[in-house]
């Protein structure tokens, strides 16, 4: 595969050095290529904008919540950039807050650079990867039993899956905090899942949003 036709990949990271680094990898890919690297969020979404990568590598040391709220801007402008996560001791419910922001894979920092070009190469061809481990063992994932569940309950759970807090579930219904805290406890106890992350979880990966497991590079793709 020539430069024209491997996919653009840009790269905003808050370390030089390491993006030098990414770069030599892109370089010496036959399906990917460098599009361009920058140290903060504004100036990524410019190039975003400019150069319409297929993915987009950022650091969370960015900060979290900057990230966060980049992500849904991205998601609300209708750029079709596919963004990816990386960073030190990211925390499952981190990750889970990225993926319903709109982050399309997560990886550690640690990664070997083979597992990155892996994450990499998924994501610009639109297949969401996530690093092995981050959400623990997905061998047998609860399945909610939605049909015992009443509709304001049902409500709630896609609440909690949008990545809403108790107080913000409650000012959307117009009930009280404790209110939410109640049926948060009938939900888990009809479902058998524990705790509002693993209730957000499981519903990202029966609507398909995330995988049930998190499998290696498809082959059809490790041929490109």
């Amino acid at each position: 595969m020539n430069s024209i036709t491997a996919k653009p990949v840009l790269v905003c990271d808050t370390q030089p050095v390491v993006m030098e680094g990414v770069r030599w990898l892109l370089d010496n890919s036959t399906d990917l290529r460098f599009a361009g690297a920058v140290s903060n969020l504004e100036a990524a979404f410019e190039l975003t904008r400019a150069l319409s990568p297929a993915a987009i590598i950022l650091d969370k040391g960015l900060g979290a919540p900057a990230v966060m709220d980049w992500l849904r801007k991205l998601g609300a402008s209708g750029l079709t950039a596919a963004p990816m996560l990386w960073g030190m001791g990211i925390t499952e419910s981190e990750a889970l807050r990225f993926l319903q922001a709109g982050a399309r894979g997560i990886i550690r920092r640690t990664a070997e650079p083979e597992t990155l070009m892996t994450c990499v190469r998924s994501v610009a061809n639109g297949v969401t990867w996530m690093e092995e481990g981050i959400f623990g063992t997905n061998d047998n994932p609860a399945r909610p039993r939605r049909s015992s569940l009443t509709s304001r309950e049902q409500e709630i759970t896609e609440l909690v899956e949008r990545g809403l807090r108790n107080r913000d579930i409650a000012k959307q219904l117009g009930i009280q905090t404790g209110t939410v805290k109640i049926h948060l406890k009938h939900i888990f106890e009809k479902t058998g899942v524990k705790g509002r992350y693993g209730l957000a979880l499981t519903g990202l990966r029966e609507k398909g949003t995330i995988p049930t497991a998190w499998p290696a590079m498809p082959e059809c793709l490790l041929a490109q």
